[in-house]
């Protein structure tokens, strides 16, 4: 690695150690290591069940069976004749009942709230040792979760293997698991290979409703999950998965969760063997996102419906502690992703989220957002790579169709600096129906692509609408195929401001951060716009009195000057409307580009090394508006951005010491002859042997 090199990634590094200051864990989970791979996908087994849950009241089951279909009522009747002889009133005990692979668990309509489960834990239970998540559960070994399996969970299922726990109803509401905010899960599967969860509902928790842990194969079909803190459902450290026809609502994180999916393909570039996980024929809706998956890899989606969250789908490489980092190779295929435009941290505001789980009301549509995310917005990667998005339906969204930023290692905790930039490289956004639904009907996302600019072999499709930067590498049609490669280190300097600020935010702690538009800021409470507003002040001030002192006699320094103070205001007015996706910000560059490269040509006369200084600040200006509204400017490592910043401070500090030294060009009446011997100004030009001609108006022109 060159040295130059060397230096970006220090400064990238540097980025993410102030990124990671805010970061929390989004999930923290006892140490694990993903399947071998060995497994499959489970199969659905008909026939009679091994065993039966049901409850005892007669006629309340009647009433819950009385308007399904003849041939499912009959049967419901049949087995619930049996189950009152044989079967078990509660799921756990059915569950502790099994005694060999294969088995097939029925439960009957019912509300299932596990009375035995419940209470809290006692004797050696109560003086289990093991450390505490930042959300304040202890992160439990599993031989733990063995000897106290309701420490954390309703219904814990640990070591049974190609077990299946179906549902008997006509809906999968017919048959409902309840948490009732007691349990950090309501259904635990943990090294339970090949399981098999069918028609019914859990609710009610304080973490996730349904959750599966380190197995190679499990199906969750038609399955509903609501109202959690976190997660509906969360599978973790698992190979051979399958979600189909499943929904969840109201969850503070994300209603489907495929986190640290096997990372089968890590090697390979777009076309891959197989898929780790399926997700088919879903719909998740009214959470803070509906999709999300920290270290998502090897994700298959396809046929799903993501709306009415604050964000459609994630995935992100921004929490430490995940297997499989960074995220790689989720592929979402035919998704309808729209509508995306939640606002649920008014209720962290008002301090909702900060009563008991039981009185927030989440069932009358409360959700509390547990991790920062931008509300409006259709598929967020957030350090990603070799990511698919085509063919999907996003449209809807008020503030971008996709978002992809990058996430240095130090964020998950990874301090090697060869490390720093592995993210966000290869992700393919292509042949997407951008602001219109299925029937053609127009419905614009606001903006449809938000990039930090960071990353190598990102690429849009050439029909992408408004779009920040306004130049986007394009996809061509081979997959690989880039019109306007780019390979930068680091993403924008005030994008990256601004993802800083917004990522401190805590519910736990009713923490929004000031500053950003996420919260609610608006006009000069965006920290873009604080930023714009600094910078046109420093300047217009510096600017002014160089031309006062130095430059008021030049045509081209006014012109120029002029041309800069509308450059600056129009910076300060697109950052303030949130113009970033159009054409704007560029011609905020270009006049500013023309104001320094016009008074540098001025002010080379007299003090040659400020001039040609502030002429190359100049043309790294008009190379910015270029970069930002024509085309991304290949083979350089950083934006011009980044260059023009650092120049900037310097040259703001040279001109005020060259506007403050006016007062040696010509000593006032009665002042006294400065010393023959004195150092001269090295930064002016040599004095000739007759007088320099004042400067005249056109001269430089």
């Amino acid at each position: 690695m060159s040295w130059t090199r060397r230096l970006l990634v220090v400064l990238a590094a540097l980025v993410a150690a102030l990124l990671a200051a805010p970061a929390a864990q989004a999930h923290e989970e006892r140490p694990v290591t993903l399947p071998d791979g060995t497994g499959s996908v489970p199969v659905y087994r008909t026939g009679e069940p091994d065993l039966l849950v049901c409850k005892s009241d007669r006629a309340d089951f009647e009433r819950r069976v009385s308007g399904f279909p003849e041939g499912l009522r009959t049967r419901n009747l049949k087995l619930f004749d049996r189950c009152r002889k044989s079967g078990y009133r509660h799921l756990q005990q059915a569950v502790d009942a099994v005694d060999r692979p294969g088995m097939n668990i029925a439960v009957l309509p019912g509300l299932y709230e596990e009375e035995p489960s419940l209470p809290k834990p006692t004797g050696e239970c109560a003086r289990l040792k093991a450390p505490n998540s930042q959300l304040g559960y202890q992160i439990l070994s599993y031989a733990q979760q063995a000897r106290c399996p309701h420490n954390q969970n309703l219904v814990a299922i640990l070591g049974k293997k190609d077990l299946q726990i179906e549902g008997t109803g006509a809906e999968r509401t017919d048959v409902v698991v309840d948490a009732k905010y007691q349990k950090l899960n309501a259904i635990r599967a943990d090294g339970s290979d090949g399981i098999y969860f069918r028609n019914f509902t859990a609710q009610r928790t304080t973490f996730n409703s349904l959750y599966v842990l380190a197995q190679d194969g499990f199906v969750i079909d038609s399955v509903l999950t609501r109202w959690n803190d976190e997660y509906g459902f969360l599978t973790f450290a698992s190979d051979h998965g399958l979600y189909k026809n499943c929904e969840s609502y109201g969850n503070g994180d994300s209603g489907i969760y495929p986190g640290s999916a096997s990372n089968i393909n890590d090697t390979y570039g777009y076309d891959v063997p197989r898929y780790s996980i399926e997700i088919t024929g879903c719909r998740s809706h009214h959470n803070m996102v509906g999709y999300s998956g920290t270290a998502g890899d090897s994700v298959y989606v396809h046929d799903n419906e993501f709306d009415h969250n604050m964000g459609g789908a994630s995935m992100d490489s921004a929490f430490p502690g995940h297997p499989g980092l960074p995220q790689n190779h989720a592929r979402f295929e035919r998704n309808l992703i729209h509508d995306n435009n939640a606002d649920y941290y008014p209720n962290v505001a008002d301090g909702t989220c900060a009563k008991p789980p039981v009185d927030r009301g989440y069932e009358e549509g409360v959700v509390c957002p547990q991790i920062s995310m931008p509300p409006g917005s259709g598929i967020i990667t957030a350090g990603g790579n070799w990511n698919l998005y085509e063919n999907n339906w996003i449209y809807g969204q008020r503030r971008a169709a996709f978002v992809l930023t990058a996430v240095p290692a130090f964020i998950r905790g990874e301090g090697a600096l060869s490390e720093q930039a592995d993210t966000s490289h290869h992700n393919r956004y292509a042949g997407n129906h951008l602001g219109e639904d299925k029937a053609g009907n127009s419905r614009p996302n606001r903006t449809d692509v938000w990039w930090d600019g960071q990353g190598e072999g990102n690429c849009w499709q050439a029909d992408a609408g408004p779009s920040s930067p306004r130049a986007l590498p394009t996809c061509g049609a081979e997959r690989g195929a880039v019109s306007g490669r780019t390979d930068r280190l680091v993403g924008e300097p005030v994008k990256l401001a601004q993802l800083l600020v917004c990522a401190d935010y805590n519910v736990q702690a009713r923490r929004l951060p000031a500053g950003c538009d996420w919260y609610g800021a608006r006009g000069i409470e965006r920290i873009e716009v604080q930023v714009a507003l600094a910078v046109a002040v420093v300047l217009v001030l510096v600017g002014g009195v160089l031309w006062r002192r130095r430059l008021r006699g030049s045509r081209l320094a006014a012109v120029a000057t002029v041309l800069g103070v509308i450059g600056l205001g129009l910076d300060v007015a697109g950052s303030t409307m949130g113009l970033a996706a159009t054409y704007v910000p560029a011609l905020a560059l270009l006049l500013t580009g023309v104001w320094w490269t016009g008074i540098g040509l001025v002010l080379r006369r007299e003090r040659p090394w400020l001039g040609w200084t502030t002429v190359v600040l100049g043309a790294l200006t008009l190379l910015d508006a270029v970069d930002k509204a024509v085309f991304m400017i290949p083979w350089i490592p950083l934006s011009p951005a980044w260059v023009r910043g650092l120049l900037g401070v310097v040259w703001v500090v040279w001109a005020v010491i060259a506007a403050a030294r006016h007062g040696e060009r010509e000593a006032p009446e009665g002042a006294p002859v400065p010393d023959p011997g004195s150092v001269p100004d090295p930064d002016r030009a040599p004095a000739s042997a007759s007088a320099p001609a004042p400067v005249q108006e056109g001269d430089a022109s």
